[in-house]
């Protein structure tokens, strides 16, 4: 994901909130439709909903991965899917209103792709996980440690004082106004050329590496929230305490027909998606991309252990 362009094909972007006919109520006239994203999160989180579902005694069709963003979001407006997570910061794409600070707050930014999204397209938004998977700065835990960093603000001192600091990360954040620009008028602080180490692409699985391995002096990385190698790899990400990036919040979304006929779901669903916090989805997504184990088997030990799932 790089920059606005990057950020739209990773998670985004159908036109913006064209309203449907609402579809009568189904029962189990057929099977529930589960679907995802086809990114490494996208498969965990769909294969939770599709177990939690299944252990209901729900009939399901389990399409997980189906595609990118814009073919999912497509596929449920037309009702070729019922079901699959997606981000509350997506909201500003789907509905063209990129410049409102509402997605920059993890409450305000789920209230208004929720009450949009069931206005406009009868797309019930159910709960969230408490984890935001959106662009960060990461550093590596020994100087976390050593320096007391937690926050972009504890950074900003950490910078003003002259202390040691290298961020590795792409020319599109470096350069975008939304990313590290926007970083950096929130907190007040600025990263001189000699403090970066400006890689091509925008593979972040790239940084965290160069971070991890303290290539020319590279101490920190950009990352994306709930990236696997974040703890695969011994990074901290620092906390966006003033919001200078949007929230996006895993959250299921589900047709309002689908919704009406089976209430229960939300109720299935919630506590699963309660308990993914941010280093509960970074352990998870590592043990896919790092460890290499199926996206299945991950959700399934998660709620097993949970006790959510028998």
């Amino acid at each position: 994901m790089t920059g606005i362009i990057g950020r739209i094909g990773r998670r985004s972007l159908v036109a913006g909130g064209t309203a449907l006919v609402a579809l009568p109520a189904l029962a189990q006239a057929r099977p529930i439709v589960v679907a995802s994203k086809i990114d490494t999160e996208g498969g965990l989180l769909g294969q939770m909903i599709a177990l939690l579902l299944e252990g209901a005694g729900l009939r399901i069709e389990n399409r997980v991965p189906l595609g990118p963003t814009r073919i999912v979001r497509t596929a449920i407006l037309a009702g070729e899917i019922d079901i699959y997570p997606e981000y509350t910061g997506n909201g500003a794409f789907f509905f063209q209103m990129e410049a409102d600070p509402a997605w920059k707050d993890a409450r305000a930014g789920y209230e208004k792709v929720r009450d949009l999204d069931a206005q406009r397209n009868d797309i019930a938004w159910l709960q969230p996980a408490p984890a935001n998977n959106t662009w960060a700065i990461a550093v590596r835990s020994d100087l976390a440690r050593a320096q007391q960093l937690r926050t972009l603000e504890d950074l900003a001192r950490h910078l003003a004082a002259g202390r040691p600091f290298k961020l590795a990360a792409s020319a599109e954040f470096v350069e975008s106004p939304a990313a590290l620009p926007a970083f950096q008028r929130a907190y007040g602080f600025s990263l001189p050329a000699d403090r970066l180490l400006v890689l091509p692409g925008g593979d972040t699985a790239v940084t965290m590496r160069a971070a991890a391995q303290q290539l020319n002096g590279v101490n920190a990385a950009m990352v994306y929230g709930t990236d696997g190698g974040i703890a695969a790899l011994d990074l901290v990400v620092l906390e966006d305490t003033k919001g200078a990036q949007p929230v996006y919040a895993p959250t299921p979304v589900l047709r309002g027909a689908v919704h009406r006929a089976e209430p229960r779901i939300a109720e299935i669903l919630a506590p699963a998606f309660r308990s993914l916090e941010l280093t509960v989805l970074q352990r998870l997504n590592a043990r896919i991309a790092v460890e290499g184990q199926p996206a299945r088997d991950v959700a399934r030990a998660h709620l097993t252990a949970a006790g959510l799932l028998r």
